[in-house]
Parts: structure tokens; sequence; C-alpha cells
């Protein structure tokens, strides 16, 4: 199998060569200077290049940022700028950046898609992470109370300004499948209530997501990235049509196995708990042990939970990456099952 049919069919249960063997969240700068006094070749330039040094399989990740015209995978952060709409209308010619020439350089990507070399993702903000990175945490927390008509318009400008890179991407290249940040739960459950969901953030992934099932070729997979336990999130998500989560972080007391029991059709990615990467190779393999039966549950990629922290050495990293082709290749013959009661 290619890179892609094996995405492809990791995320519609069906059985595979062997699982992908990705970091969806690449590495930390200071990671990636430790590593560097450790032997890391000092020509390896961009995490994509670091990825293909370690062997990993090639992706392409494009995140269309609201507020500035870059499409790296990181956060653009300007919180905390906006209190009210007077504000918020003020500062919006700041926002929502011309990605054009972006999505040009998707073309020979596009490419290595189609012959099946290199699976394209692409990133958009969602509605609730694009007014926190507006208002800050608080503002926005008081907002929905308060402001109703101010989230209404950010958002409403929000799924505007998706809609059109839509428009635009899907004149290129078609991903494989598309994220949607938004960091909206904490170790606790999500930050936001059932019914505030329903209001404020609920409507516009409607209408997102629609377009996205109307976009040419095959199914595009949408997964909701955020942090913290995401258990009370999952039903909400299912419901507005998105199809899985990442990353699944253990120190939040995420239980994939759980979640799987609950929903037999949601996808996942992540969930290695990565403060377990620096206490040696029994550690890391039993967490391992632990993501085996998610891993044949199918609709699975594991991945670290979040980027590697700067207190893995460059030998410990290589051997959770021997571990992860080890755990990643079918054991006895056994391949995750096809399913039948996927949507």
């Amino acid at each position: 199998m290619n890179h892609v049919e094996r995405f492809r069919a990791v995320m519609e249960f069906q059985a595979v060569d062997r699982l992908p063997r990705w970091e969806w969240a690449m590495w930390w700068d200071e990671t990636i200077a430790r590593w560097r006094g450790e032997g890391l070749p000092a020509n390896l330039e961009s995490v994509f290049d670091i990825s293909a040094y370690f062997g990993l399989d090639p992706y392409q990740q494009y995140w269309f940022s609201t507020t500035e015209n870059v499409i790296e995978a990181a956060q653009h952060h300007v919180e905390g700028i906006v209190s009210d709409m007077d504000d918020y209308l003020r500062l919006r010619p700041r926002f929502f950046p011309d990605h054009s020439h972006a999505i040009r350089t998707m073309a020979p990507w596009a490419r290595r898609q189609a012959e099946g070399e290199a699976v394209v993702w692409i990133t958009l903000e969602g509605f609730f992470w694009f007014p926190r990175t507006l208002m800050g945490f608080t503002k926005l927390m008081l907002a929905f109370y308060d402001q109703p008509e101010l989230l209404h318009r950010i958002n409403g400008d929000l799924l505007e300004f998706n809609l059109a890179l839509l428009d635009q991407i899907e004149k290129v290249c078609v991903p494989t499948f598309m994220t949607v940040a938004e960091d909206m739960s904490y170790n606790n459950g999500p930050m936001i209530s059932q019914a505030t969901f329903e209001e404020f953030v609920a409507p516009y992934y409607r209408r997102l997501l629609e377009r996205v099932r109307n976009m040419p070729g095959k199914k595009i997979w949408t997964i909701v990235d955020t942090d913290g336990d995401v258990t009370l999130l999952v039903p909400w998500l299912q419901d507005v049509g998105v199809d899985g989560v990442l990353p699944l972080e253990r120190q939040a007391g995420v239980d994939g196995m759980a979640l799987r029991e609950r929903f037999p059709t949601f996808r996942m990615i992540g969930h290695y708990d990565k403060m377990v990467m620096n206490k040696g190779e029994p550690a890391m393999r039993a967490e391992f042990e632990r993501l085996l039966p998610l891993c044949r549950s199918g609709g699975f990629i594991p991945s670290v939970d979040h980027q590697t922290p700067p207190g893995v050495s460059l030998a410990e990293y290589r051997c959770y990456r021997r571990l992860l082709d080890e755990y990643t290749t079918p054991r006895n013959g056994h391949r995750p099952p096809e399913r039948k009661d996927h949507p």
C-alpha cells in the first residue's frame, strides 16, 4: 500500500499492511536544539526535513492562519486585542489574509498525493479558537453572555473566510484530510457548556462541513485538534459531522479504548504518552502495549500525544522510532479488522 491508500484504509476501518508512522505535532524548538547538540544533522532545516530523516511517512501540512499571511503549523496569536464590536470592526482589516500564493504552491504536493507518495493536510482555525485568539480566554467567556452579537459576527466572518479558502484550495489540491484548530477542552473537560457550543459554534461547523462534503474527489476526513480531556466533547462533534479528534492527551486522563467502546466509528490520532519517552525502553514499550488494542480496532493512528518535549534525548527518540515501527507492523498476521458500520 502507498501512504495515501494506507491513511484512507485506516480511516475507513479497513485492513492495512501497517499503520501510518507519523508525528502529527513534530517537535519543540528546544527539542530540536538539544538533538543538534547530540548529532542531529545541521542541514535539516525544516521539521519536514527532520521527519524524512527519521523515516516517518511523508505528509505536508498547510495551516491557513487568520491573522498572518503564513501557512506554517504554528499558533499565530494576537491574543486579547479585541474587547468589543468597535475593536473588532476597527481591527478587522488586519485579519483574514490572502493565501492565494500559498495555495498555488500546493500543486506539486497535489501530484505527490495523486501518486500516493504523500498525504496533504490542511488546517483551518475554528470557531472557538479564533474568538479566543482575538479576545483572550477571560473576555471570551464573558462575551458568551454579554456580547453574543460580537461572537456571531466574528464567527460569521471566519466561516466566510474558510469557505472562500476551500473554494480556492479545491482548484489546486483537494487534501486527504483536514484539521480544525480549536483547543476547547482542558484537563477537566470542555471549556464551554454544550448549550454554548450549540449556540455559538455548532451552526458554523455544520455549514463548513457541508461544504467539505461537497468538495470533489474522495472523502476528506475532518479531525478537530483539541487538547485536554475530549470525552464529553466527542458526541457534540459527532453531531455536527466531525470525523475524529487528536491528540488524545494521556496526561488529561483520556482513555482511547473507552472512547472506542462508546463511539465505535470515531477516528483518533495520537494518544502516546509523551511523558514516558525519557523513562527507558521498558516504559516506552509498555505504553505501546497499552495502545495495541486501540491500534487493532481500526480508525486510529498512534502518535506522540503532543510535541516531543526537550527532556527526551536523541537516543531516546530513536528508541521510540524503533518501537513505533515494531508496533505499527501487524504481529502474528493480525490486521485491524474491516468494519461494516463506519459512516
